[in-house]
């Protein structure tokens, strides 16, 4: 697996949540993370409102914040990935 930035971790974490919402096991073995690295990631995303935990569902929830976060990320990707230049 290639090395993944930061941002890409997160945006597949929050792609693996959706609109459903997603337990911890579903999140560390789609985005292909450690139990410690999951759990860093998902206090980070909590703290910044991207993400909350449902104690009743015991499940993680995208936010609102963090659904503009994957849209615009996706924007963003789709831009680069446009304008690269061809070797």
């Amino acid at each position: 697996m290639k090395n993944r930035s930061r941002l890409e971790i997160i945006a597949m974490i929050l792609e693996t949540v959706g609109d459903n919402g997603a337990i911890q096991a579903k999140i560390m073995y789609k985005v292909y993370l450690s139990f410690l690295q999951m759990k860093e990631y998902l206090s980070n995303l909590m703290k910044n409102d991207l993400i909350i935990y449902d104690d009743g569902a015991q499940i993680y929830k995208m936010t609102e914040k963090g659904r503009r976060f994957l849209i615009l990320y996706k924007q963003m990707t789709e831009s680069i990935t446009m304008t690269k230049p061809i070797l």
